[in-house]
């Protein structure tokens, strides 16, 4: 998918303040943690990577205080290419959450090394 130069523009203002971890980073992670799909509906329905909950980036802000009250909660988030995952791995830093990761490459990545979930 070509992105607009405005939503490029708009994730990478932000991109150096979220940290970004690689699939190899992830099957490496410590501890619990959440794994949350932030792509619309229909693209988890499509098919998802291994472990994840589905949250998308149209309710996550909504959402997420209620199913993940504590802050310090770890979570790691994709979306189709590590784009929208990076916005509402930001966001979700501004609410106060202080251990939250945007997968790169999202779910593409996770398809391309096997991660889907079957």
């Amino acid at each position: 998918m070509e992105h607009s130069p405005k939503f490029l523009a708009l994730v990478k203002g932000v991109q150096d303040q979220v940290c970004e971890m690689t699939l190899e980073q992830l099957a490496q992670l410590q501890g619990p943690y959440e794994f949350i799909d932030v792509r619309e509906d229909h693209e988890y329905q499509q098919g998802c990577l291994q472990g994840a909950k589905h949250l998308g980036r149209g309710i996550i802000e909504r959402d997420i205080e209620k199913l993940y009250p504590d802050f310090d909660t770890k979570i790691v988030l994709y979306c189709g290419g590590g784009y929208r995952s990076i916005l509402a791995a930001h966001n979700l830093q501004i609410m106060g959450y202080t251990r939250v990761y945007s997968l790169i490459g999202g779910y593409k990545a996770g398809v391309d090394a096997g991660w889907q979930q079957d």
